[in-house]
């Protein structure tokens, strides 16, 4: 089939159906844009939204993605950043392969398009052309073939006519053989134009013409090949990124899997454990007895009494916070409503005495232990400030070991960092030396005692926090400080100070156990006959015996590790603090949790077996 032959005749709608094939072209050049255009809104918005939920740096969401689960789903964000990647690629590959392509073809195809139908139309212009020159000898011939019959006719006419001379009838013989003779011309002359018409009209319509059109018929069919080619490059472009599309999705399911539901719970536990052990059983509180007042709060300080009155600062003291953490102490034991220092009216003991307020500020300044108090005080305004402790004391045992073994880590990377670039310089030194041309030895000499004075002053760090490592590792014994009580004369000068100190020491404000272990330097003030008082003194006297309800790790400054249902002496009951002083011998005795033990006092054997009661103001 040919247009050439089969089409000879539809030169105009040729011209329209090949414009019409221009437009289809560039119809789909507009789609295949369009399309390069949504791949690269679609991989923006994909880049955006992995972007939102990344997490930032240095911020609290980037310490939540150690669990698997988060993990898991850091990995599809990052894979799907690649799968946005991707979509780009489409777009790129669209753009170049088939939109840049097209775009050169269609002008491509305008320009050929156009000079074919040129020689189209100058083709069909030459056989106008001719004709009408065959009709316009036609038409001369016609008219010549007339005239000579006119002329002949009259002629004939004047010939027959007797009157007419005969020069005219000559005349006009002559006349009629000249109208012959150019109908004669005009004859031949039609002839030859109506041959050469017909051999034009021959070579037109069977040879230019379907050249011609056979010429436009390939140009619309490499047209149609053309835009088959593009929707198949269109479909291949997107199968090239199918296998990196699918290792992403295969990448996704992987995190997906690795998703460990048991390590999970095991971080949480690592990540939140105090290290505490639960608290005890509540006890039973007898409140159909009347609560009477115990031997030894009026014994210690009259044992001591030498009939000077015990400054104190406040009036009471408050009860002291259970020493670990808020969500983890134990029930406060029962209100002593009955006891007689709790009664408004009831009679003072010499430690309720008031003192003028300089002597009270005079002992106090005085008093060793008081400078813990003041460290306390210190301590307990930075972690409002937000500052916490060098130690991480602020810490449960748990918690404090881990970010005390996350320090002394970052500590030892610093310490490699500084000696490999010590070691680049060393090398550098050395290079210098062998060629001075290089640069100059001693220039690098200042750095190098730079590093080394970082570095000793970095294992100076880590060996300070692995001491409170080891000690909270229990490799290490806790350090022996000041005792925090010295008597009972002394517990009843500082009843309001030390409580209140121990109280900002032992509960930081988060209800965490904030103890104070750091190297800070200790604060030296004069000694006084006040505090040599206490240095000869006799060992306090048995008030009575308790028993250990828990096992208690006595790790702190002042405390005793107990075993449950172990048998120890009382020598100072609990003064509303919540810890209660017993002795195991003559050179171990410390504090205990009240909670932890029940306590038998001599004055009440007889009749009552029973927790001490709680003095709380």
């Amino acid at each position: 089939m040919s247009w050439g032959t089969e089409l000879w005749d539809q030169f105009d709608n040729l011209e329209k159906h090949t414009q019409w094939g221009i437009d289809v072209l560039e119809k789909y050049i507009k789609f295949v844009k369009e399309r390069t255009e949504i791949e690269l809104s679609y991989a923006k918005q994909l880049r955006n939204l992995s972007k939102k939920y990344q997490p930032k740096k240095n911020s609290k969401e980037e310490e939540e993605y150690r669990y698997t689960s988060t993990r898991a789903f850091l990995a599809t964000l990052n894979e799907m950043n690649d799968y946005a990647g991707q979509h780009e690629v489409i777009s790129e590959n669209m753009t170049s392969l088939i939109t840049a392509e097209l775009t050169r073809y269609v002008q491509e195809l305008k320009q050929e398009r156009k000079s074919h139908f040129h020689d189209g139309r100058k083709a069909q212009q030459h056989i106008e052309t001719c004709w009408k020159q065959l009709e316009a000898s036609k038409r001369r011939f016609e008219r010549d073939c007339k005239e000579a019959d006119r002329a002949q006719q009259y002629f004939e006419k004047m010939d027959a006519d007797i009157n007419v001379t005969k020069a005219d009838v000559e005349k006009a013989r002559q006349q009629a053989q000249l109208r012959h003779q150019m109908a004669e011309d005009s004859k031949a002359e039609y002839s030859s134009t109506l041959q050469k018409f017909n051999s034009e009209q021959h070579e037109h319509y069977y040879t230019h013409i379907p050249n011609i059109f056979q010429k436009i018929q390939e140009m619309e069919e490499r047209r149609i090949v053309r835009i088959g080619e593009s929707m198949k490059t269109f479909a291949e472009v997107d199968r090239q990124v199918i296998p990196i599309i699918g290792k992403c999705l295969d990448e996704i399911t992987k995190a997906a899997e690795s998703v460990d539901h048991k390590n999970d719970s095991q971080m949480v536990i690592e990540a939140f454990k105090s290290g505490f052990e639960p608290p005890g059983d509540v006890d039973f509180e007898d409140f159909t007895q009347p609560m009477k007042r115990t031997v030894s709060e009026s014994s210690l300080s009259n044992s001591r009494g030498d009939g000077k009155s015990e400054p104190k600062f406040g009036s009471k003291s408050k009860g002291k916070l259970w020493p670990f953490i808020k969500k983890n102490k134990p029930p406060p034991p029962p209100p002593a409503s009955a006891s007689p220092s709790a009664v408004p009216n009831g009679p003072q003991s010499p430690k309720q005495q008031k003192e003028p307020l300089s002597h009270r500020f005079n002992e106090f300044m005085t008093s060793k232990p008081k400078i813990h108090c003041f460290r306390s005080l210190k301590r307990g305004l930075s972690l409002k400030l937000g500052a916490g402790p060098e130690d991480f004391s602020n810490l449960p045992p748990e918690q404090r070991r881990k970010k005390l073994q996350q320090k002394v880590d970052e500590l030892n990377r610093d310490i490699q960092k500084e000696m490999d670039s010590r070691d680049a310089l060393t090398k550098m030194k050395d290079v210098y030396i062998k060629n001075p041309q290089m640069g100059d030895a001693a220039s690098v000499d200042h750095r190098l005692a730079e590093l080394g004075q970082n570095i000793e002053k970095l294992r100076l760090e880590v060996q300070k926090f692995e001491g409170w490592l080891a000690e909270v590792e229990g490799r290490l014994p806790a350090r022996s400080e000041q005792p925090r009580r010295q008597s009972g004369v002394y517990e009843a000068q500082n009843a309001s100070g030390v409580n209140s100190c121990a109280q900002d020491r032992e509960s930081s404000p988060d209800g965490s156990y904030t103890e104070e272990q750091s190297q800070e330097t200790e604060m030296k003030v004069p000694a006084t006959d006040f505090d040599d008082e206490f240095d000869d003194e006799e060992p306090l006297p048995t008030i009575g015996t308790c028993k250990a309800l828990y096992t208690f790790e006595g790790q702190n400054e002042g405390t005793i590790s107990v075993a449950e249902g172990e048998m120890l002496y009382v020598i100072e009951e609990d003064k509303g603090d919540g810890w209660t002083r017993i002795r195991r011998n003559e050179d171990e005795e410390g504090y205990v949790p009240t909670s932890y033990v029940e306590v038998y006092l001599d004055k009440n054997a007889k009749d009552v077996h029973k927790p001490l009661q709680k003095i709380s103001e």
